[in-house]
Formats: C-alpha cells, sequence, structure tokens
C-alpha cells in the first residue's frame, strides 16, 4: 500500500514538473575569466554551475575557464557580443568604454565600505547601469566584489602619498586608472591583467593595484616586496551573459539563472570577505610589508585627485555622477552629498 501510494505521488509531481521541465533545455554554458582557479570569483562561477545544475535538474551547464584561458576582460567581453563565449565576469571599469556611465563606480575615494557598495550596486542605481547593456550585446546578471584596491611595489614601502611619485605601475586599461595614477605622480602604464606577473617579474613595471584578495591568489608577493592599504578605489565585476545566449532561452530557463546568479552573488560576497582578510594576514606572514597611510596622507591623495573627479564626473555624466552621490546619501542617511568633483 506504501509502495502504491509513492509511486501515485510520484506520478503526480512528475505530471506537475512536466511543463516546467519541457520548457528547459540542454545548455552548456563556457565562463570565461582571468583569475586562477582557487580565487573566490572562479569559486564563485562553480556556485552558480551548481545552483544552475540542481534548479535546471542538471540540463543547464556552466563550464569554468579560469587563468585567462580564453582571453582577459576586454576581449572575452567582446567575444559575448559577438555571441562566440557565453558569459564572463569582468572589472566593471572595462566596461566604460562601451557605456561610459559605468566609469562612475570607479571614481576614487566614493565608496566608505562594503555595505555602502552592495547598497549602490542592488538598488535602482546598479541596476539602472546594467538595464543599459542589452543595447551593446550584453545581460548583467550582476555584481560581484572585487574589493578596494591597494598599492603594490618591488621597489619601496609607501607611507606618505608622494611616496607613489615615480613608481611605474601597472593599471587597468582605462583612462580613468591612467589619469587617476598619473595625477598621483605615479607612471601609470596599462597592460592586460593577464601580462601583469611577468611583467613585474621581469621588472618592466614597479607594481600594480588591486585587492587583497587578488594579490595573493595571483601570488604578486613573489614579486613584489611592499603593500600599501590605500583604499584608493572600491573594485566590482559585473556578471555577464552574451545576449544572444540569453535570447535563446526560454522564460523559464532564463529566470533559472537569474536565481542562479543571484544566489552565487550573495555566496561570492561572503566568500571573498573572508578569503580577504586572511589574504592579508597571509601577505604579511609571506613576507610582505603592509603599511597605511594615515588619514593627513589619504586627503593628500583626495587633493590631488581633484582634477581627474571633476573630469569624469562631467565625462561619465554629471546626472549619473549625480545619482549616484543621492543614493549614496540615502544609504548613509544623510544629507544629498556634493558632487564626486567637489569632495
Amino acid at each position: 500500500m506504501k509502495f502504491k501510494s509513492l509511486a501515485v505521488a510520484a506520478t503526480v509531481l512528475a505530471a506537475l514538473a512536466g511543463p516546467v521541465s519541457a520548457q528547459i533545455k540542454e545548455h552548456v554554458f563556457k565562463v570565461g575569466i582571468g583569475l586562477s582557479e582557487d580565487h573566490p570569483q572562479a569559486l564563485a562561477v562553480k556556485y552558480f554551475a551548481e545552483q544552475l545544475s540542481a534548479k535546471s535538474g542538471g540540463k543547464m551547464v556552466a563550464r569554468l575557464y579560469a587563468s585567462g584561458s580564453l582571453g582577459n576582460d576586454v576581449s572575452m567581453t567582446s567575444a559575448l557580443r559577438g555571441g562566440t563565449l557565453e558569459m564572463t565576469v569582468p572589472d566593471t571599469s572595462t566596461l566604460m568604454s562601451l557605456i561610459k556611465p559605468f566609469g562612475v563606480l570607479n571614481l576614487p575615494l566614493t565608496f566608505n565600505n562594503e555595505q555602502e557598495a552592495d547598497a549602490v550596486l542592488d538598488g535602482p542605481f546598479g541596476q539602472k547601469l546594467l538595464a543599459k547593456l542589452p543595447e551593446k550585446g550584453l545581460v548583467g546578471l550582476g555584481y560581484w566584489e572585487n574589493g578596494f584596491r591597494h598599492v603594490t611595489n618591488s621597489r619601496r614601502a609607501i607611507t606618505k602619498a608622494d611616496d607613489l611619485v615615480g613608481l611605474k605601475l601597472r593599471v587597468i586599461q582605462s583612462p580613468l586608472f591612467l589619469d587617476t595614477f598619473n595625477a598621483l605622480g605615479t607612471n601609470a602604464t596599462p597592460m592586460p591583467f593577464t601580462e601583469l606577473y611577468s611583467a613585474m617579474e621581469q621588472s618592466a613595471v614597479d607594481g600594480q593595484e588591486n585587492p587583497p584578495a587578488t594579490i595573493l591568489a595571483s601570488k604578486f608577493y613573489e614579486v613584489q616586496k611592499h603593500l600599501v592599504l590605500s583604499r584608493h578605489m572600491y573594485s566590482a565585476w559585473a556578471v555577464l551573459m552574451s545576449k544572444k545566449t540569453w535570447d535563446g532561452l526560454s522564460a523559464q530557463e532564463q529566470k533559472i539563472v537569474q536565481e542562479a546568479a543571484r544566489e552565487a552573488t550573495l555566496y561570492e560576497r561572503k566568500t571573498i570577505r573572508a578569503f580577504s582578510d586572511k589574504a592579508l594576514a597571509e601577505l604579511k606572514k609571506v613576507g610582505m610589508q603592509v603599511t597605511e597611510l594615515p588619514a593627513p596622507e589619504q586627503a593628500k591623495l583626495r587633493t590631488k585627485l581633484q582634477p581627474v573627479l571633476a573630469k569624469y564626473a562631467k565625462e561619465f555624466g554629471e546626472d549619473t555622477t549625480g545619482e549616484l552621490n543621492s543614493e549614496l546619501a540615502k544609504v548613509r542617511g544623510s544629507a544629498p552629498a556634493a558632487p564626486a568633483a567637489a569632495k
């Protein structure tokens, strides 16, 4: 009797599931990233794949291709637009060449902490930016944290703003990053992330700037001696899918992808924050000399960056910059902030 009841229940469940599963076809999504397979970003892609498989009954598969095996952020984003790659997770700064307003997320010294960034990115402002992507052949599934960026170099400890002057630093291939670091007195050198380690190893550049998780996972401590906790920029990744791929999915499949991406976003942020705390301790343990900029020196950075903030507030759109500051003011529970250029 028990077995008969179970059989009936299984039949009913199958009948109920039928219409939904019929809308789910087999799909394989290649997900290319520039970072190593043990980095929190890669772990989050694997988590996304697990969620995707579980929600689709194993029909939808995401396969990770790490360490730049499919290209760098710029070339992989281009591949998504052309429909030759399904997914990638680039730094949002690389999107500003396609959609200028994305650049406001990287304006120097904007966010005070991770919670502010979460609220702005997950709120109306961040979603409005993602809504601009389809016109460029991309679909945004959310934002993952890279973290606050810090400077490393092989030449000297940085204890004051002027210690940065003269260093040859690799930066992301973005005019904002170039102008930011040139304004701070460094010789800013744009370069794909995939070429960075060997460039530092061969002393083609003195250093670079990235969050602790990336510095540790990429083993930059092997070729860099000094780390200053400069917190000069907050950096986020955009989880992207090719619009050609997205448009080929049913409504049910799109919903599954969105749900899996949201769960992976919460997982990624939790994972990278824990990893970043451990990474800093580990970097000290393996011999990196870590310094912090005192508040007066951090203020000097802001003063040096005023022309850059003024230039890019206009370039990215003063309306967009104003919206960002208004959103930050709401998050902080204060009156609307002054424009980024006047901070």
